[in-house]
């Protein structure tokens, strides 16, 4: 039997699709499983988006489009992505449409640094665990530079500055963030501008997706920090803020990269479904009330969930900014449980799954193992308050190790 190959052996995963296997497997026996595990709202597309992608299947837009996108798309997708930070002058020519955002991850990668040469990127850890997988495939080095809780979860800027050497070549920043639900004010994006301009050589990778997701304040993208726009590549979608994550349409924005993201299209997946471009057209350039609809949904349940989390001996949760994250510190509540921890999801008697640590490495690990990982897009208020209130306490009100009963 032939070998696979080295890089394919070594090549990461997302625990969350992991999971979300074994939750599938499990609901098909018949169980009900309550999953804070994968990263996507619990609604529907739009009704108007769902009518678009029918409108396309009958009209017989069934075939390949061009990789960059229809043109209706890109051109709808540059006036999106401008309005949305600060009218930067971004042209349809400068989008180009995937299947997804998370394959400009590689793109991204793979076109800023050579493979085997020794060349850096840097990434936020925790993060999305996408990243150093596809940074370590690419034949890069994986460099993460680290989130601090009393900083809400962001990085400092001076450990940036001594991240960066000649041979860094792209720095990936993700905001709000996945999955502390944290967020890079104007100020730190200014700040960490700055220390990019000493280093003229790194491009930034600013994974947007949840731009629509921020709850305080107006977004701010680093691209609108003076100097900055030609060496950002901007990544968005239509996932998160119009509930289409199986439908796989991102679209990323830089300049002098759409024709170089365009050719790695043509070498793999040829083009996004015409079908979800059309729907996505639909989503960017048709009514919003659904998307401000589920992002006070979030907003709501965000509340609610910290504020329970609170409540919980042992545990204290900061409130995120945006996205439909928490990332609450369990230190002391495993301490008084003597619970171990583990980087897969917990599929408790309760029946509801929850995710620890992402994407540790080694100075890193307790940490990360300090925090366990919840979404609140798939928030189901009564057994989840239940599951929160459930913990069995002493006499004198510590928690005791226990095993949790399902809940009716």
């Amino acid at each position: 039997m032939p070998e696979i190959s080295q890089r394919a052996a070594s090549l990461g995963t997302e625990n969350a699709f992991v999971v979300l296997a074994e939750v599938n497997a499990l609901a098909r026996q018949g169980r009900d499983i309550i999953s804070f595990c994968i990263g996507q709202p619990d609604f529907p597309a739009p009704d108007n988006v769902q009518e678009a992608a029918i409108r396309a299947i009958r009209a017989g837009k069934h075939g390949y489009t061009p990789s960059a996108g229809i043109d209706e798309l890109r051109e709808a997708a540059a006036k999106y992505l401008g309005a949305m930070r600060g009218g930067l002058p971004i042209r349809p020519e400068d989008v180009v449409v995937g299947a997804g955002a998370k394959p400009f991850i590689a793109y991204a990668v793979v076109s800023t640094t050579d493979y085997g040469a020794g060349d850096e990127v840097i990434y936020p850890n925790p993060g999305f665990p996408i990243y150093e997988s596809q940074i370590l495939a690419s034949g890069a080095k994986a460099v993460p530079i680290h989130l601090h809780e009393k900083r809400s979860f962001s990085f400092d800027p001076e450990e940036l500055a001594r991240l960066i050497n000649p041979r860094t070549k792209l720095l990936i920043l993700n905001y709000p963030h996945n999955p502390t639900g944290g967020c890079l004010t104007r100020k730190e994006l200014e700040t960490i501008a700055a220390v990019l301009k000493k280093h003229p050589q790194v491009w930034v990778y600013a994974d947007e997706i949840y731009s629509r997701l921020a709850y305080v304040g107006e977004f701010f993208s680093i691209a609108q920090v003076p100097g900055m726009y030609e060496r950002t590549i901007i990544s968005d979608g239509a996932s998160k803020t119009w509930a289409m994550t199986g439908w796989r349409i991102g679209f990323t924005s830089n300049p002098a990269l759409a024709p170089v993201f365009t050719r790695w299209i043509t070498n793999t997946e040829s083009c996004a479904s015409q079908i979800s471009q059309w729907a996505a057209l639909e989503a960017i350039t048709g009514p919003q009330d659904a998307a401000a609809a589920m992002k006070q949904s979030f907003l709501e349940r965000r509340d609610l969930i910290v504020r329970l989390l609170n409540e919980v001996p042992g545990v204290r949760c900061q409130v995120p900014g945006g996205a439909f994250y928490v990332w609450p510190n369990v230190t002391e509540a495993c301490r008084m449980i003597g619970a171990a921890d583990s980087d897969r999801g917990q599929i408790v008697e309760a029946h509801v799954v929850l995710k620890s640590g992402v994407a540790p490495d080694e100075t890193c690990v307790k940490r990360l193992q300090d925090h366990v990982k919840a979404k609140i897009a798939p928030y189901k208020y009564p057994r989840s308050v239940k599951f929160l209130g459930a913990l069995p306490r002493t006499p004198t009100g510590k928690i005791q190790r226990f095993k949790l009963k399902p809940q009716s």
